[in-house]
């Protein structure tokens, strides 16, 4: 037998098998729709935490305090020492403009400033960083760096608030990945138990097989098919229950949780890519199932 008579074998004694017991291969794509689902809920709530990250992330920032008495030159100089560094942006803050900002700050007490006999606050610099080096290590690595530099009193940069919100995103990452592990692992069991279901009432006709001669992969061929199909029909049915959800409740969630999304950003619950992602995902799950279910089979 060619290659080709037996894919169309393959694909044929797959699509029987489906229309034979219906039911049967109905709940594991439900069950697969329903992970698949879930998978895509949790993709967009990941995106809303990666905005709240960006937004949040946005305002940390390195404040470098000069010395008592520092020039605003040799502020400059320092100023543009790290920006080299950090391949960020620094700006100098005059002792005018910090005080200005520090009455802004405090309201109605704020008045209270104006009867110092001087101006206490020194030259500092604000240091803004890339996104992808907000972090802990990184910001306790570039402050420490000025601190060291000649004219640098003190620099600070929120230390415990930043360490705290990239444990929260650690921790919301790990969890949604060991849900996820575990709720894949249910799923290609109950696809295993239902293929199970579908090899039993099939026994007959595989041990008539193997009787004349048939290989395990000839055996397996059908059943590993019927069960990818499984999973790229459970993943379209995901697919649409995602694009009738964004369609019916996206722009409410958006306008719910404006407030921790940067202006202009969009959260989109399905993309182009998520779809491809989930079809590759539910027709993994579909496989690992059929093939757990037949190997199983071949194996008593």
């Amino acid at each position: 037998m060619s290659a080709i008579a037996k894919a169309a074998y393959f694909c044929r004694s797959a699509v029987q098998g489906v229309r034979r017991r219906p039911f049967i291969h109905l709940v594991a794509v439900v069950t697969i729709a329903v992970v698949l689902f879930a998978a895509g809920l949790a993709r967009g709530a990941a995106q809303l935490v990666d905005s709240l990250m960006l937004a949040i992330g946005g305002d940390v920032e390195v404040t470098v305090y000069l010395q008592e008495g520092a020039a605003e030159a040799r502020a400059g100089e320092i100023a543009s020492a790290l920006t080299l560094k950090t391949n960020g942006s620094a700006v100098v803050v005059s002792p005018g403009a910090a005080m200005e900002r520090l009455r802004r700050e405090l309201g109605e007490l704020g008045d209270v400033l104006h009867d110092l006999p001087r101006n206490p606050l020194p030259y500092s610099i604000q240091i803004q960083l890339p996104a992808e080096r907000r972090t802990p290590q990184e910001l306790g690595s570039i402050a420490a760096e000025a601190r060291r530099m000649p004219g640098v009193a003190s620099a600070d940069f929120g230390e415990e608030a930043v360490a705290r919100l990239s444990a929260i995103s650690r921790a919301l990452r790990f969890g949604g990945l060991v849900a996820f592990a575990i709720v894949a692992f249910a799923t290609v069991f109950i696809v295993s138990a239902t293929l199970q279901l579908a090899i039993y009432a099939r026994r007959e006709e595989i041990e008539i097989q193997k009787l004349v001669g048939a290989t395990d992969r000839f055996v397996k061929a059908p059943f590993l098919i019927e069960g990818a199909l499984q999973g790229l029909l459970g993943a379209g049915v995901a697919i649409l229950a995602l694009w009738m959800f964004a369609s019916a409740f996206g722009p409410k969630l958006l306008g719910l949780f404006s407030f921790l999304v940067r202006p202009g950003a969009r959260l989109s619950l399905l993309t182009p890519s998520l779809a491809w992602e989930l079809l590759a995902l539910g027709c993994a799950l579909g496989l690992g199932g059929s093939f757990a279910a037949v190997g199983r089979f071949l194996r008593a």
